[in-house]
């Protein structure tokens, strides 16, 4: 039975194996150093000293202009109240599943040296929302009830947006939310398809609002 017992051993080797990559990776998964803040570019995007530039993951706040698009309403004031948070302050990072999207640019949650989480307080202030993407929802929960709580008290960008009492079309797998009129939310499948009675209800649920429509900013107070 030799051979039984050397399929025992290779099954040993293999949890240890295992077990050593997820100390490791897990280990990894923040960053013990500190990063100066030379540049804020908006609500959710920073620029380190070293030139490289921090997505806030979990969040998204409201556009400043740019070239090719107008900005968003609340877009400056998100962008000076994260300006006020990290501007040439020390910060250190926190990473989840995947650690750079599509720009090359870090995805990261951020703190500063006195404890402050800065994606949290964004959204605990009203000046950003959740975001929903996959694989990296290590905190998607948190976040979500300090939306909640930030709708309630109307704080923020909510005591500027009027909760609109239409019905909009999410997609349950994405987490988006579409106008009636959104071709793509048009083409979600029945599986996937949820209705929300108002502006606020998607929102309080999770629910990010389509790029291509943005239903949220129609109708401003």
């Amino acid at each position: 039975m030799t051979w039984l017992r050397y399929v025992n051993l290779s099954k040993t080797v293999l949890r240890l194996v295992v077990l050593l990559l997820t100390l490791v990776l897990s280990s990894t998964s923040f960053s013990e150093e500190w990063f100066r803040v030379r540049w804020v570019d908006d609500g959710d995007t920073i620029v380190l000293s070293s030139g490289e530039k921090v997505r806030y993951l979990g969040i998204n706040a409201p556009e400043i202009p740019h070239e090719d698009q107008a900005g968003e309403i609340f877009g400056w004031e998100a962008r000076n109240f994260n300006k006020r948070l990290v501007y040439h302050k020390k910060i250190r990072l926190e990473f989840d599943q995947v650690r750079r999207d599509r720009y090359m640019r870090l995805l990261a949650y951020v703190f500063l040296k006195d404890g402050t989480f800065v994606n949290a307080e964004m959204i605990r202030q009203g000046y950003a929302y959740v975001l929903y993407v996959r694989p990296n929802t290590k905190f998607f929960k948190f976040f979500l009830k300090l939306q909640q709580s930030a709708i309630k008290r109307r704080v923020g960008l909510w005591s500027k947006i009027k909760d609109q009492k239409y019905l909009f079309i999410g997609n349950r797998r994405s987490r988006r939310f579409h106008s009636r009129t959104c071709p793509f939310g048009n083409k979600i499948g029945p599986r996937n398809r949820i209705l929300f009675k108002s502006l606020f209800d998607a929102f309080r649920n999770g629910y990010t609002p389509c790029k291509r429509c943005n239903p949220w900013q129609y109708d401003i107070r």
